[in-house]
């Protein structure tokens, strides 16, 4: 399946901002080590996470809570690391958008914060939750870069490609 890239006036491929180095140097991959480290880092943390959460000691409604509040957080971490990333150069979104999307982690991070304060369990197992959970979030951003550098580099790669397929041999 073909796809076209599309520029605006600006150069930028979408909503992205232009970088003069895209159309000059070849894109910059991650190494197949960092890659591994940050899908480790991640699955490290959801494991770790979710232990904690499944072996968390008190009611159903506690593990639920505190399972939805993670959750929320790792969810809610994506799309703010998205939207810090697509308005770095210019704004491109709405202040509507920044009110919900800020807003949303913040409210995920402290109700869970509360949660995870007000919880009738032992201040070992808290820490172990609470650095988890920051761990957790932690490698969220790291891998929402990682996946947003990769699809950056793939379209430089595409428009690169396109480019020297277009000129005359």
């Amino acid at each position: 399946m073909d796809t076209e890239v599309t520029f605006d006036d600006s150069g930028a491929v979408f909503n992205e901002t232009p970088d003069p180095t895209m159309h000059s140097a070849p894109a910059r991959h991650d190494t197949k080590a960092w890659k591994a480290q940050v899908w480790l880092s991640f699955g490290s943390a959801v494991a770790l996470a979710g232990t904690g959460l499944a072996w968390l000691p008190g009611t159903g409604v506690d593990r639920a809570f505190m399972m939805m509040g993670y959750l929320f957080c790792v969810s809610t971490a994506f799309a703010l690391a998205k939207f810090v990333r697509d308005n770095e150069g210019r704004r491109v979104d709405t202040p509507m958008w920044r009110l919900v999307v800020w807003g949303g982690f913040g409210f995920a991070v402290a109700l869970t914060g509360w949660g995870l304060w007000e919880m009738d369990i032992s201040p070992t197992y808290k820490a172990y939750l609470g650095v988890c959970w920051l761990f957790l979030i932690s490698s969220v951003f790291t891998l929402a870069k990682t996946l947003r550098d990769a699809h950056e580099a793939a379209l430089a790669d595409a428009v690169a490609e396109s480019r020297r397929n277009a000129q005359p041999q």
